[in-house]
This record gives structure tokens, C-alpha cells and sequence, in this order.
């Protein structure tokens, strides 16, 4: 199920600015609503939500949770076949193509090149065909 904002919403756009395929929508200052049909139910509008505003599709209220904590990519490099799924679909431009380290190099991979900028949405992961990217929160 969806995830769904809730009246506590004080239309502070966070969470329209970081939804990675665009399913809420709202006015400044007005209560958003997230589109049912487009949510992939990452989570990240109950991550950034400040007012508590967000409930998952159980119906919990979603708790913020400070960026440095938020799951990031982890790229299996031996078994990434640089298809560039995850790249093409990673909304927010966090993931790029690794550079050949010479000429000739064939075993180039997918990298999470700016951190700052991952939602930790996780469709990178739940995209690759292959299963060489999983999410985990960093120490």
C-alpha cells in the first residue's frame, strides 16, 4: 500500500522535493498528497518529514531520521555488468558509470559517486537485473 500524508502535513515541500519518481504534489504551506498510483513505497517522505506527518502503508507513522542514517548502494563490483539501469533510474544523480582505469578496460561498474545526493529510495537496488546492489546504512 501507499503511503499516505496525513492532516499534520505543514506543506514545507520536503518531501515533494525529494520523492524520486515525483508522486506528491502541493502548494507551499498547503497539505501534499501522495499519488497512490506513482508511489513505490521507498519511504523517504517519512524520513525527511519533520512534522511526523507521513504514515507507511500499515498505517505507522512514519519517524524522521537524520540523512547520515539513511541506506545508501552498495555495488557489487565483480558482478555489476554496467548495464546502467540503476544509473538511468536513479532520479536524484547519485549513481555514474565507473571510468575504464585503461585502455582496453572492459570491467567498468556502477558507483555511487554523490552520496550527499541519494534518497536512499532503494530503486537502484529493487532495478538490477543481476542483484549486484543492495542498500545498507553506514556506521
Amino acid at each position: 500500500m501507499s503511503y499516505r500524508i496525513t492532516r499534520e502535513c505543514s506543506g514545507c515541500t520536503a518531501c515533494a522535493k525529494l520523492c524520486p519518481v515525483f508522486a506528491i504534489c502541493g502548494d507551499k504551506n498547503s497539505m501534499h498528497v501522495i499519488n497512490e498510483k506513482r508511489c513505490v513505497e521507498c519511504g523517504v517522505c517519512g524520513r525527511i518529514c519533520q512534522k511526523k506527518a507521513v504514515v507507511d502503508g500499515a498505517g505507522n507513522v512514519c519517524v524522521p531520521v537524520k540523512r547520515g542514517q539513511w541506506p545508501k548502494p552498495v555495488v557489487k563490483t565483480a558482478e555489476c555488468s554496467a548495464c546502467s539501469i540503476c544509473v538511468n533510474d536513479c532520479t536524484s544523480g547519485a549513481l555514474k558509470i565507473s571510468l575504464p582505469q585503461f585502455r582496453g578496460d572492459i570491467k567498468v561498474f556502477a558507483q555511487l559517486e554523490m552520496p550527499q545526493k541519494c534518497t536512499g529510495c532503494s530503486i537502484c537496488e529493487s532495478h538490477c537485473p543481476i542483484g549486484a546492489i543492495y542498500m545498507e546504512v553506514s556506521a
